[in-house]
């Protein structure tokens, strides 16, 4: 039995430094698209409804969130579908190397809007900004794993989030186009990426 698990473990091991070395093609361009399309309607309809996020942050925030768990949602059903299909039985270390690469970053901006919620409400302008940066670092950190052109999207990430920083501060305000603006376009630009790179035609 021994014998059995060390086999087992070391079958494992490769499986872990494959997937390191591997380009995930588990993200597809629809649900990508898709994300940025929701973030880009949310926005709109906010703008529209006339309703002052600065006087109800948190419904704006909410909002903004429950739209990120949707595409977190959509965007995995797309992946876990594609990567059976594109990696057979690596599909499951594969995504396992995906979420491993984005949790940390997701975990920080969850937990930063959470201590700013409810230690510094007045600094929640801040939150549209640094979300955008943590997603850049998160596409940073998987750049090993994603498509080459990924880094684009990431670039975009981290300079949106610093220029919707810069605005913000002149009055320390919060707007659906600095959510839904940086959110839309780094979304499509991934969807662009993948579809052009992986795609659906088995290219690298």
């Amino acid at each position: 039995m021994g014998d059995i698990r060390k086999a087992l473990a070391d079958i494992d091991d490769i499986r872990s430094q494959i997937a390191t070395t591997t380009t995930f093609r588990g993200f597809g361009p629809a649900a990508l698209a898709a994300s940025g399309g929701l973030a880009l309607f949310t926005a709109l309809a906010q703008d529209l409804t006339r309703v002052d996020p600065n006087a109800a942050p948190l419904g704006f925030f909410l909002t903004w969130i429950a739209v990120a768990v949707f595409s977190v949602g959509l965007i995995g059903a797309e992946m876990v579908v594609r990567s059976r299909r594109h990696h057979g039985g690596m599909a499951d270390a594969m995504i396992h190397q995906a979420i491993q690469q984005f949790l940390p970053a997701g975990a920080a901006g969850a937990a930063l809007a959470a201590i700013i919620a409810r230690f510094s409400p007045e600094s929640l302008w801040l939150l549209p900004g640094l979300w955008s940066i943590f997603v850049s670092l998160g596409l940073f950190a998987a750049l090993a794993s994603l498509p080459r052109g990924a880094i684009f999207a990431g670039a975009w990430y981290f300079v949106a989030g610093f220029a919707v920083l810069m605005v913000a501060a002149a009055e320390q305000t919060l707007s659906p186009w600095m959510m839904g603006i940086p959110f839309a376009v780094g979304q499509c630009l991934l969807a662009f990426v993948v579809h052009r790179v992986s795609g659906d035609d088995d290219a690298d």
